[in-house]
């Protein structure tokens, strides 16, 4: 796998297309892998946070969504592809309708992952979503059973960062097989709780802006995480090497 380091951890380096075929081959594996897509906050939290650190360091996958990771990834030199973890994670269920494999999907409130499974069965020919679970749950061995029996192969997380991708690396060592990716906030863009930026903002990669003017509460959870995350970059290129 082509992979490049940034601050520390490891990148693949795929077009959209070179993902969607790795993450089908590892979906069709008997053996759990995890999809990490990666942001500038994720790196934050890895410098405080052992055990997500870790979980960056072992996902069998890890690409580049935000924006900014982009960006540092081009301030060091490399070119690499965005990769939208909303559309990467669409796709795959397309993918895995395609080629018979069942999906499950767990997170966000009740009445949202309620229409999110309603739409993508009406959107999506042949879609089998064989468990669901909203993330309003405390019994955490329960839905890792149920998990576990339910056959899934590819399995979609939308608890928030790191908290879903805390809980794939417990569901690796309990489920037998299937690639499990954490979501973030897909599910609301699936059930059409939350619009979805206009085209060119996507093009662009600056999905995030348009948010941001949307609400601007975000602006505190942006700045100054985004431009600190540069300066440690150009540190890295400048200072450290």
């Amino acid at each position: 796998m082509d992979r490049v380091k940034l601050l520390g951890y490891e990148i693949d380096r795929f077009s959209f297309e070179g993902a969607l075929e790795e993450g089908l081959k590892l979906e069709k594996e008997d053996k759990v892998s995890q999809v990490v897509t990666i942001n500038p906050e994720m790196f934050d939290c890895a410098k405080v946070d052992k055990e997500f650190a870790s979980i960056l360091e072992t996902a069998e996958m890890v690409i580049p969504d935000g924006v900014g990771v982009k960006i540092g990834l081009k301030i060091l030199g490399y070119n690499v592809d965005r990769i939208a973890g909303v559309d990467y994670a669409r796709k795959m269920i397309e993918l895995s309708a395609q080629n018979n494999l069942p999906v499950a999907l767990i997170g966000a409130k009740p009445e949202v992952i309620q229409k999110a499974c309603d739409n993508l069965k009406s959107e999506i020919e042949g879609v089998n979503i064989v468990y669901s679970q909203d993330g309003y749950f405390d019994d955490e061995d329960r839905v890792l059973d149920e998990l576990s029996q339910s056959g899934a192969r590819l399995v979609l997380v939308a608890l928030g960062s790191p908290k879903q991708e805390k809980f794939i690396s417990k569901a690796k060592k309990i489920v037998p097989f299937g690639l499990m990716i954490g979501v973030g906030g897909s599910f609301d863009v699936w059930s059409g709780t939350v619009e979805r930026a206009p085209e060119i903002y996507q093009k662009l990669g600056v999905e995030w802006l348009y948010r941001t003017v949307k609400q601007p509460e975000r602006f505190k959870r942006i700045f100054p995480t985004l431009p600190l995350f540069i300066m440690r970059v150009f540190k890295e290129k400048f200072i450290t090497r």
